[in-house]
């Protein structure tokens, strides 16, 4: 963690001096967890920000939190490349007191900026966040073999009795006991399957089928999954919708190669919808993009020109009307797909030369 950090601080610095500014707050959960090699400052787990902050300077590195915080930080999260200031939980001035010392009163940059004397991060600094370091890579498999097992456990037990509810929180709860924040649970039983692509859970029974959606975090980093149940046999035509959205994908993710730019992979998408019959069903749910410290760090649609290169994770998710398809991958130095959330012990069919899910039958 040291070392990775240690990297981080010299990405920061270099920043500081590209853009002559005194100073670096990172406020956001996103962007704690990556300076601080996967540390967390989140206490509320909707909140974008949370009880601590970075603040870097050309000199010094700190972690900026209050006194109900600080050393929970330093026994359980925090590595030793960091100084924690502290300041009274019911005064933040003095906090931003301090900010203006270490900084002499001058501008300063942010993810979040909050102030005149704070300006946005410069794009460099956020292409650096998405690519992922070995060490980064490490915990990231970790995340997402312990969310795809998570995935599975839930989807094994479930009964056609349980209601939308119950299936989200069976799958909130393997999360937990994995260690993961269950950041996204999202159930759609029989009967909304068809209807909604983002189905938050209701009261519903599920039936005789249902769909469960991970986003799962662990030091930062999301692991992005779909899986389908089924108690007894799918129709033809549900089928067929599973292997078109498996085939779409294919095309998607021959394409997720370094140099490769986002808005060419939504252009594949929509020919690939067009060529098996569905025109519409680009417009009808977004189709992933880059993720890693963000659910999705950047969506892919028309005008989106950045570029994917070696250690980038991606989360396509091709949706059809009932069927869906979605996995976390990360471009590996070859251009080859490593697959962070493949759980051998879940069905699969093989696609264009990957193990790619299809519906469990339970």
């Amino acid at each position: 963690m040291n070392e990775e950090v240690s990297k981080k601080l010299e990405l920061i610095r270099q920043t500081l001096r590209e853009s002559e500014v005194q100073g670096v707050r990172l406020r956001g959960t996103d962007w704690f967890a990556w300076a601080t090699a996967g540390a967390s400052n989140t206490v509320l787990l909707t909140a974008e920000t949370g009880v601590a902050e970075v603040l870097v300077t050309t000199e010094d590195a700190w972690v900026l939190t209050d006194e109900i915080e600080a050393q929970r930080l330093q026994d359980e999260e925090l590595p030793a490349n960091f100084k924690v200031y502290v300041n009274p939980w019911a005064d933040y001035a003095a906090r931003e007191s301090f900010v203006r010392d270490a900084t002499s009163g001058k501008i300063a940059i942010s993810d979040r900026p909050i102030s005149n004397l704070e300006k946005p991060l410069p794009s460099s600094l956020q292409k650096h966040k998405q690519v992922m370091m070995s060490s980064e890579l490490e915990r990231y498999r970790q995340v997402g073999q312990k969310a795809s097992q998570a995935m599975t456990e839930v989807l094994k037990a479930a009964k056609p009795t349980w209601t939308e509810y119950q299936l989200a929180g069976a799958g909130a709860e393997a999360l937990w006991a994995k260690g993961l924040h269950p950041a996204l649970t999202l159930v759609a039983g029989e009967r909304r399957l068809p209807l909604y692509r983002h189905a938050t859970p209701t009261g519903e029974q599920i039936g005789r089928q249902a769909m469960l959606v991970f986003c799962a975090r662990g030091y930062g980093l999301y692991a992005n999954l779909t899986r389908f149940v089924c108690f007894g046999e799918l129709s033809g035509e549900q089928a067929e919708l599973h292997s078109h959205v498996r085939e779409i994908e294919a095309v998607v993710l021959n394409l997720c190669q370094p140099g490769t730019t986002l808005d060419a992979v939504y252009h594949a998408l929509a020919e690939a919808y067009e060529q098996h019959g569905f025109p519409n069903a680009i417009r009808e749910h977004h189709q992933g993009g880059t993720t890693g410290y963000l659910a999705r760090e950047i969506v892919a649609n028309p005008t989106t020109t950045d570029t994917l290169a070696e250690g980038i994770a991606v989360a396509c998710n091709p949706s059809l009307p009932g069927a869906k398809v979605e996995d976390t991958f990360v471009i590996l130095k070859d251009g080859k797909l490593e697959n962070l959330t493949f759980d051998p012990n879940f069905p699969s069919v093989e696609v264009e030369a990957r193990l790619r899910p299809v519906p469990l039958y339970n």
